[in-house]
């Protein structure tokens, strides 16, 4: 599969151990390459999808003059949108447990912009799921945190980690998006690279 990738050298620009394993099961042959201290600030006037493409906009802009003709780089940046907010990474364990009290017994979206960039060509898009949390218990909060340390996932979560099974009460949209890459959209995009 995918054989119009063979003439390309594929770089994941990111250090997310989930977007690896994602990338991995499409059964290409990939690096790993994260460029440290890449600015993932955002100007404030942008919202919703605007930001992840921003950002993975940045951090592929780090990367362009080390970009040989045959690689073929992929950048990501996800984020947890509820009511018009940004729910970043938690600063601390208190920000991530006003965070997850935040997410509650509520609906939020998780937003992934993807940059996949040549040297002659580039695609970008932003994919959109909408997860449904249960009310979670103050003691439910604390054991994730306590337990799962979720201090570099946006929303202070991981779906696919304990809070995910006690929490996600339902979500419309893909399950690996929330994980942090929409991988049946990025198969689709390299399809056509």
């Amino acid at each position: 599969m995918l054989l119009n990738l063979n003439k390309y050298r594929i770089i994941l620009g990111s250090n997310s151990p989930r977007r690896k394993e994602l990338l991995t099961g499409l059964g290409i042959a990939f690096e790993v390459k994260p460029m440290p201290d890449v600015d993932e600030s955002y100007p404030d006037n942008l919202s919703g999808d605007e930001i992840p493409l921003f950002v993975a906009r940045s951090k592929a802009a780090a990367y362009l003059a080390q970009l040989k003709r045959d690689d073929l780089l992929i950048t990501a940046d996800t984020i947890v949108w509820l009511n018009g907010k940004v729910l970043g990474k938690p600063k601390d364990r208190d920000d991530a447990v006003a965070i997850l009290q935040a997410l509650s017994g509520n609906i939020h979206q998780v937003i992934t912009g993807v940059c996949l960039v040549a040297r002659k060509q580039r695609k970008e898009f932003a994919v959109t799921s909408t997860v449904r949390f249960a009310s979670l218990s103050q003691e439910d909060i604390i054991y994730y945190i306590d337990n799962y340390k979720p201090f570099d996932k946006a929303g202070a979560y991981g779906i696919q980690e304990w809070i995910g099974y006690i929490g996600v009460e339902g979500i419309e949209g893909s399950f690996y998006n929330v994980m942090g890459l929409p991988i049946q959209r990025v198969y689709t995009e390299l399809k056509d690279f």
